[in-house]
């Protein structure tokens, strides 16, 4: 198991945001993964239009996964119509 950072931007409207949280929770776990945090950033302006969309709900997940797992949880998250952006980052012991 290695620590993980997972960023996930999603839709600001509480109706697509709220089940998009909760898939991205059931994919993490479906695949083993424990979230050890998970803390709310806010609705920010993006850089760039995603989808269409110039705000998003910033989440910030700390999350211990197996390595080998990461590629599968990259494909869910890739299906994912909700999930505007989301990015893996590997943390150092």
């Amino acid at each position: 198991m290695r620590n993980y950072e997972l960023m996930t931007i999603f839709p600001i409207e509480e109706d697509l945001s709220k089940p998009a949280l909760e898939a991205v929770r059931s994919i993490l776990g479906e695949f083993g993964a424990t979230i050890e945090n998970e803390q709310p950033f806010g609705d920010r302006d993006l850089c760039y239009e995603v989808k269409k969309r110039n705000k998003g709900r910033f989440v910030l997940f700390n999350i211990k996964v197996n390595p080998a797992k990461i590629i599968e949880i990259d494909r869910r998250f890739k299906l994912q119509a909700d999930l505007l952006k989301f990015m893996f980052v590997r943390v150092d012991e």
